[in-house]
């Protein structure tokens, strides 16, 4: 037996195996490189007693930071910078970010935090998670610029964080660094990270599902992580229906096991251990579905009842099997989606493919779980009939995982390098080509209103500046400059392009517009709306349900509402005048979001339509 370290009386032993790195599955354990630091001897001239009672009196020294935790606050620090490049400087654009602030703002005014609404009118198409969040959010903020980024903004910092433990775990700190860095870098991901959507929520809940189960099969036995991860699928569910895509990763395990591969150990537990998973799923979800389905079952209300059946079956099964908008072929995501959107990682892909392959004939269940599992969800998604690009966030910590382990290596080719800074180069070229053109004032600049704060040229002069140089460093040095440029293009992004952007892309002028033409007194009702004329306006307004209801109807109810006492004012569509209102006596506004609008009041009346009240 080898002799062990040699203790001296009141020394330290301290272990550190952080050495043994890279090493391939099966080989021999790491060894122990121990280091023996006797303790401090006291200062010359200083009394025995003293020193004593210096060594085993209260500790003084300030409190450290944990060894090796400075790369990753520095790393927080910047993905911070980059998610929140800008923030407050604009409101939300549409399509989507409109329709889940106005919800969330009536979630939090109304206190109805079961059924959410929109225009005053339920909202079925999502569960109510997400809107929480923002709506939490409003509440101690106070203001809805604000407040609707945060949840995606923590999101998605949060989803870092868990790449960054769960790669340290499985491989080492580095690797995890790389991970966390290799994300960061991601193009959707920070799309999504800078946008009020759910998929950036989702993206969290999925990827705390994949962590928990994974520090359980992988590194377990870890039952407390088995059930996190269960809990943390069940609030996927009611943030987006799909939160349940961790449970795929039982499938390549399941084969790994079968195949014994390493470094998948036996884990046994009872049937309850087992069966405490779906049981925290199934809590998870009744924090929401519980509650509300008590609600509906004693309201005896008709539309509380159409709301349960929609959220619960049209919008997720019948949805996924027959989807009724996005219609695109199965090979979408893998031609127009991920190479572009998982860039740059999508770049190595001809040298990770083999490298991935060699380690798939070594047994490396690390790699067939997480690639396995990433295959899974693209196939699922696929499948499906409707596909957004979005769809495809949640699979991206699994994507990034499998690569890290490769980076070190990777960055060390001179042809990798060559590649990132041929891509860098021709995106200057870009830039600066695009910079030119618009400086030449295109008929494009003319839809830009006259107060935007510089010239539309400006910040892509800037961004093509910063990609020159982070390319002055050369070719060596390609990976470097790439990774440089896509943050600070972020941040150009951020402070340059969106105060640009807002006053054409925001509602806000528009309804200030809106409220001058009618006066600070009048009521102001909306038919055929969009979700950023409600959010936007500068009173409460009227929103009049148009979905799923016959134009004939619509009109009727806005009609009773017009010829009520009161200095009203109805906003539609200049297509939707006739025959009811005279179009000679509308106030014609322009188009805005691609719709021409115009305002009619009891004197734009015609005696073709009658109004009536809505049906009770």
């Amino acid at each position: 037996m080898a002799p062990g370290p040699v203790r001296r009386p009141n020394a330290e032993v301290w272990t550190n195996r952080g050495h043994c790195t890279g090493r391939s599955p099966g080989a021999s354990p790491c060894p122990a490189v121990f280091a023996v630091r006797s303790p401090a001897r006291p200062e010359a001239g200083s009394g025995g007693a003293s020193a004593h009672a210096a060594d085993h009196g209260p500790d003084r020294r300030p409190p450290r930071l944990p060894r090796g935790s400075g790369p990753l606050l520095l790393l927080c620090l910047v993905t911070l910078t980059v998610l929140a490049a800008g923030y407050g400087l604009r409101d939300p654009w549409p399509p989507d970010e409109p329709r889940y602030a106005l919800v969330a703002k009536e979630m939090a005014d109304s206190g109805q935090w079961l059924f959410p609404t929109r225009g005053g009118h339920l909202y079925p198409d999502k569960p109510p998670l997400f809107f929480w969040a923002i709506a939490a959010a409003y509440k101690l903020l106070g203001d809805i610029r604000l407040a609707f980024l945060l949840p995606s903004l923590l999101a998605s910092l949060s989803t870092l964080l868990l790449v960054y433990d769960l790669a340290r775990r499985l491989w080492t700190r580095p690797v995890g660094l790389y991970a966390a860095s290799a994300l960061l870098l991601s193009i959707q991901f920070v799309v999504q990270g800078r946008v009020a959507q759910i998929d950036a929520m989702l993206a969290f809940w999925v990827t705390l599902g994949l962590y928990g189960l994974l520090r359980h099969l992988l590194l377990g036995p870890a039952w407390g992580w088995y059930r996190t991860g269960f809990a943390a699928m069940g609030f996927g569910i009611i943030t987006k229906g799909v939160g349940f895509l961790p449970l795929l990763v039982f499938l390549p395990w399941a084969w790994a096991h079968w195949r014994q591969w390493r470094p998948l150990r036996r884990i046994r537990g009872s049937v309850w251990q087992w069966g405490s998973g779906p049981v925290m799923l199934v809590a998870a979800v009744a924090v929401w579905l519980l509650p509300m389905l008590m609600v509906v079952a004693s309201s005896g209300d008709p539309a509380l009842t159409a709301y349960r059946d929609n959220i619960l079956f049209h919008q997720t099964g019948e949805r996924y099997v027959a989807a009724w908008h996005h219609h695109k072929p199965w090979w979408y995501y893998l031609v127009a989606v991920i190479p572009l959107f998982w860039l740059p990682l999508t770049l190595l892909l001809p040298w990770t493919v083999p490298a991935w392959r060699r380690r798939l004939r070594r047994g490396d269940a690390r790699f067939l779980i997480l690639l396995g599992w990433v295959v899974l969800v693209v196939s699922f998604f696929s499948l499906s009939p409707g596909k957004r690009g979005v769809y495809m966030l949640p699979a991206l910590p699994g994507f990034v995982l499998a690569t890290a382990p490769l980076l070190p290596g990777l960055l060390r080719r001179r042809d990798v390098q060559a590649l990132a800074f041929t891509v860098l180069v021709l995106l200057a070229l870009g830039l600066t080509g695009g910079a030119l053109w618009l400086a030449s004032g295109p008929r494009i600049l003319d839809e830009l209103p006259e107060t935007i704060p510089w010239p539309a040229f400006l910040p892509v002069a800037v961004a093509a500046g910063t990609a020159l140089l982070w390319a002055l460093p050369g070719p060596r040095r390609g990976v470097l400059g790439l990774s440089g440029f896509l943050l600070s293009l972020w941040l150009v992004v951020g402070w340059l392009v969106q105060p640009v952007l807002d006053p054409v892309r925001s509602a806000r002028p528009f309804m200030a517009e809106v409220g001058r033409r009618i006066g600070p007194d009048a009521q102001l009702g909306l038919l055929w709306w969009k979700e950023q004329l409600v959010l936007l306006a500068d009173r409460p307004v009227t929103a009049f349900e148009f979905r799923g209801r016959p134009r004939e109807v619509v009109l009727r109810e806005a009609l009773h509402w017009l010829d009520a006492r009161g200095h009203r004012w109805l906003l539609l569509p200049t297509e939707q005048l006739a025959p009811c209102f005279d179009p000679r006596r509308a106030i014609d506004l322009g188009e805005r979001h691609q719709v021409h609008w115009a305002l009619v009041n009891r004197r734009a009346r015609t005696t073709a339509c009658e109004g009536r009240p809505p049906p009770s």
